[in-house]
């Protein structure tokens, strides 16, 4: 391959050979020099014999699709393949806008052309920050407040005035605060009576919001109606920092901080930058990415199908209100039906095993960082910074399969469709969550073996690490599970309902210890502001060890939790030194 240069080291004194080096530049091809990878390895090259790296240059990799890593470009515990930068290699999936011109107060641009088809987007990055998709409210705290809950209708009442600047938008979306989540909703119809208005919704998410029972939004005596706030109009573009896509004309309006000069500005092209995936029979195994950054994905599903989260950001496909209710040996009745999707990533990880990151940085995402999905063994997650993220930084684990009802325990007949062993350790993890905001730090579903140790999170919109899944306490998959050491701060910035370290479901041999939990968020519009807490074992959460965590407070919930869980000594009263100690180790 002309552009790609592969040097083969050879110790001459000693005979032994060194790693395969195979060299990128911006501008050269990943695919090929992946596919050079893999040639050394199926031709048995003796110099692969030790592993191969691919060296990237600094600077940016603009991808179009996908890195497809596959099972042929495994190495092995003592021949690894490695993909790292001496500096700071980007792999970059968003689309430069240029060409800006001033129109009265705003600056305008035309919409690139992406793969040959106009560009559409849910993000827009100038200089180097994320802008603000043109919304109704600078300050979340002046967010309106339906009025009624219309389910037989399909209609949410709100006050005429919220919608007024907003009748003939085409595509302005609702975003409806529900307790735990909040659901992103197209608008279809709006119609004014009087001093309230009628707001109907396209399908699938109408039918979707109004037969679900959980999470809900709020209609009380008390006034804490559910807040919303609108968004994608250009009628809403009246604050620097603002912008908004006109897609039918394929024109973005930015509207620019005094004195601001767009000196960069970029938008996502594409949603996922690397996909790393084998299959149970032949798994991709042992690959380590370090010292790179993922940048600048999108993810669309909301704007062609909205979302409607159950929780941590999975969203329902469908799900009803069960009557009579559903009897479930030794848990208590269920009452709602749930089916899930899974939101993309900026890098995904399937029937893997030993896929490594170190030293990366995943910032500028629109939804998901880093996925290990299904099937993956092993793994290390370590001194990486996760910032900048629309939706969960890590998830980990299956949360039902989509065609499995997702309160009934998963305890496949396959244990090789488990996600084991994962350790995600001594990474900082810095405003995620910052659009979904029921997402969260560290998201890990039906899991076993994993060790979350030593983290630093904070500024999350919701909880900081959620581990479990099913809200049942029947033995399922998930064991021998480790939140160790954790430091998490500034939390719950918009949601509640909530804990610095939540878990849900049977997990024998787990353990909850010495992390430090304090200084969560305060937002008036939460659907009850007393409902919060710093540690918070959720429905079926059993064998369970909580033991030394320091928590400002002692305020903790044990919901409906299961049996063979042990609490003793959390706390203000826990020693400093285990404050001391938590989150990233030096």
């Amino acid at each position: 391959m002309k552009n790609i240069i592969f040097i083969i080291l050879m110790l001459l004194t000693t005979g032994i050979l060194s790693a395969a080096d195979i060299y990128v530049k911006p501008g050269e091809s990943l695919i090929h020099a992946f596919r050079q990878a893999r040639e050394l390895r199926r031709l048995d090259d003796p110099s692969a014999k030790k592993g191969v790296t691919i060296h990237l240059a600094p600077g940016n990799y603009y991808l179009y699709e996908a890195l497809f890593v596959r099972p042929e470009d495994s190495g092995t515990p003592e021949s690894p393949t490695i993909i790292t930068s001496d500096g700071r290699a980007v792999l970059h999936g968003g689309v430069s806008v240029t060409g800006w011109k001033k129109q009265g107060r705003l600056m305008v641009a035309d919409v690139p052309i992406f793969n040959g088809r106009p560009l559409d987007f849910r993000q827009l990055y100038v200089n180097g920050k994320k802008a603000v998709r043109a919304r109704d409210v600078t300050d979340f705290e002046q967010m309106h407040r339906i009025i009624r809950n219309d389910k037989f209708n399909e209609i949410l009442w709100v006050p005429a005035v919220a919608v007024k600047k907003i009748q003939k938008a085409k595509y302005v979306e609702m975003v409806l605060h529900e307790m735990w989540c909040v659901a992103n909703l197209r608008i279809k119809s709006i119609e004014v009576l009087g001093d309230s208005a009628a707001v109907r919704f396209h399908n699938p998410e109408s039918r979707i919001q109004f037969e679900h029972p959980w999470p809900s939004p709020m209609v009380t005596t008390d006034g804490r109606n559910s807040a919303f706030y609108l968004t994608n109009a250009k009628e809403l573009l009246d604050e620097p920092g603002e912008w908004y896509h006109d897609m039918e004309n394929r024109k973005l309006y930015y509207y620019p901080y005094k004195g601001e000069v767009v000196e960069e500005a970029v938008v996502p092209a594409v949603e996922t930058l690397v996909n790393v995936e084998g299959t149970l029979e032949k798994p991709v195994t042992d690959i380590r990415f370090e010292n790179l950054t993922f940048s600048y994905t999108t993810w669309m599903r909301p704007s062609f199908k909205g979302h409607v989260p159950l929780q941590a950001g999975m969203y329902l496909v469908d799900a009803y209100k069960l009557r009579p209710q559903m009897v479930r040996e030794n848990n208590h009745k269920l009452d709602n039906q749930g089916f899930l999707g899974r939101p993309s990533a900026a890098v995904k990880v399937k029937a893997a095993h030993r896929i490594d990151f170190v030293n990366c940085t995943f910032q500028h995402l629109g939804s998901t960082g880093l996925d290990y999905e299904w099937a993956t063994m092993g793994g290390n997650v370590n001194r990486c910074t996760f910032t900048d993220i629309a939706g969960n930084g890590i998830v980990t684990g299956s949360f039902s399969p989509m065609a499995h009802e997702t309160h009934q325990p998963y305890d496949p007949d396959d244990k090789r469709e488990i996600c084991r062993e994962l350790t995600i350790s001594d990474n900082l993890i810095k405003d995620v969550t910052n659009e979904d905001w029921g997402t969260v730090g560290i998201c890990a579903g039906y899991v076993r073996d994993i060790n979350i140790e030593h983290n630093e999170i904070c500024e999350v919109s919701y909880s900081g690490i959620s581990l479990g899944w099913g809200w049942t306490r029947t033995v399922n998959c998930m064991r021998n599970n480790r939140v160790h050491g954790n430091l998490i701060h500034h939390y719950a910035k918009h949601m509640y309902d909530v804990a610095g370290i939540y878990t849900l479901g049977s997990q024998p041999h787990s353990f909850i210890t010495e992390n430090c939990v304090h200084s969560i968020y305060t937002p008036s519009y939460v659907h009850d502001p007393h409902h919060w807490f710093y540690l918070y074992t959720d429905e079926g959460s059993s064998f369970f060890t909580v033991k030394d965590n320091w928590t400002e407070g002692e305020k903790y919930l044990q919901n409906a939790n299961g049996p063979g869980n042990v609490w003793e000594n959390n706390g203000p009263a826990v020693s400093d030194n285990i404050k001391a100690k938590a989150g990233i180790r030096k």
